[in-house]
């Protein structure tokens, strides 16, 4: 159950302490794309994420969407939020994290990873040793697939409560 428990948790990309990820090392953001940066009916990035996104190029992070999804869902964002970006990246599966690895040459104490779902984005993160970094989703429409997962992070967040390791709603850096 380790695996599915995020080293931070907080309510959504807007809320993280990115100066504090810095100062601890990290070099390269792995963002989600749906329901973490955008919620999935939404074709392209809004304002405050375009607004984010040049801070934290500002800052110096190598900013990458690792998604699921479509290239045509992952182009816009790529394009427009002028970052690097992996489509069906068979999230949690590792290798398209050991891509990144390779091409980019960071550590794995220089990535973290930011998503809304445990079963994805979480796992993924943890099975490689990345800082995991959970947010909660945007919108409530989701694909199939996120649907059946959510079924699954639904019993896994009752039994992290009942053992007392993660509680839903309790933020922390």
């Amino acid at each position: 159950m380790e695996n599915f428990i995020p080293d931070m948790y907080q309510r959504s990309i807007y809320n993280i302490d990115y100066e504090a990820l810095k100062k601890r090392g990290i070099k390269c953001l792995i963002f989600d794309l749906d329901n973490t940066i955008s919620p999935i009916n939404v074709p392209v990035p809004d304002k405050e994420v375009k607004d984010l996104f040049a801070e934290l190029n500002y800052l110096g992070f190598k900013i990458i969407i690792l998604s699921n999804s479509k290239k045509a869902r992952v182009e816009p964002f790529k394009e427009k939020l002028n970052v690097d970006s992996s489509y069906h990246s068979h999230k949690p599966f590792k290798k398209k994290y050991k891509k990144i690895l390779r091409i980019y040459d960071f550590k794995d104490t220089e990535i973290a990873c930011i998503g809304d779902q445990l079963l994805t984005d979480i796992y993924g993160a943890n099975r490689m040793s990345f800082l995991s970094i959970l947010v909660n989703p945007m919108s409530n429409e989701e694909y199939l697939p996120t649907r059946i997962n959510r079924t699954l992070e639904k019993a896994i967040f009752k039994i992290l409560a009942k053992r007392g390791l993660f509680l839903k709603g309790q933020y922390y850096e």
